[in-house]
């Protein structure tokens, strides 16, 4: 098998004829308002940011928009309990490749448990290896989607898939990601993940307060803030823990 040369998913932009309101959710989100045209690397693109930036926020939106529900799973996974989503969607426009992706997925951490229960109520867990996702401890569970729900030669869209992995499982997933771009699969995950974020010649988007900007991996907080403790654990621990003068 070989990498992708070409995007199954090119590029996400807002429709011309949209209606945009700056003060009004989700474009009040600074780099949700930035969303131009925003360009998917062909193996790996990750979406960086502070919380409430708004990188899970476009992630649903293209999600829902290829016909996805918000809670994830495959597109055949057809259910709501998580309330209300972000009308994004509606104003997105996708540019999508050629050939078609021959398997596609939405993981979203967040709402996973809603997802694996479903799967045990329709009693389809062929895919995730013939085992109740519930009967596996949260980080098993999103590795036996990695392991096994993905069949390559896909797009995969993936929502701090590390919310559940310890680091050593994080590293196996770098492993299983590579895997399948090798299987000609395209990934758009948002993360805060230093080790997911150094899968190599990834594009990394920031999304900040001033909008969307391409950075280098060693050019994010989470390499710098990692890095750093790592190095200086002693006293970075003694600047943080340290008692307060009193007032």
């Amino acid at each position: 098998m070989a990498k992708r040369t070409k995007p199954y998913l090119l590029h996400a932009s807002i429709r011309p004829d949209a209606e945009v309101d700056d003060e009004a959710y989700p474009f009040s989100i600074p780099a949700v308002r930035d969303i131009e045209q925003i360009e998917f690397h062909p193996n790996v693109t990750f979406l960086v940011g502070e919380n409430g930036a708004g990188k899970s926020t476009l992630l649903e939106g293209i999600a829902v928009a290829m016909g996805f529900s918000a809670e994830g799973g495959t597109r055949n996974v057809r259910f709501e309990s998580a309330g209300s989503i972000s009308p994004l969607h509606d104003s997105l426009r996708l540019a999508r490749g050629v050939p078609k992706p021959r398997d596609e997925y939405f993981l979203r951490a967040e709402s996973f448990f809603n997802v694996a229960s479903y799967m045990d109520q329709t009693d389809y867990l062929d895919g995730y290896g013939g085992r109740s996702l519930h009967k596996q401890s949260h980080g098993e569970s999103f590795m036996a989607v990695l392991l096994n729900k993905l069949r390559g030669n896909g797009i995969y869209l993936l929502d701090e898939p590390e919310a559940a992995l310890s680091p050593n499982r994080q590293l196996a997933a770098l492993s299983a990601i590579h895997q399948l771009v090798e299987d000609h699969s395209q990934f758009i995950i948002a993360t805060h993940s230093p080790i997911l974020l150094s899968y190599p010649h990834a594009k990394i988007y920031l999304f900040d307060k001033s909008g969307i900007s391409e950075i280098a991996y060693e050019d994010t907080e989470h390499y710098a803030v990692t890095k750093d403790f790592l190095n200086n654990y002693p006293r970075r621990l003694t600047q943080l823990l340290e008692d307060q003068p009193e007032e």
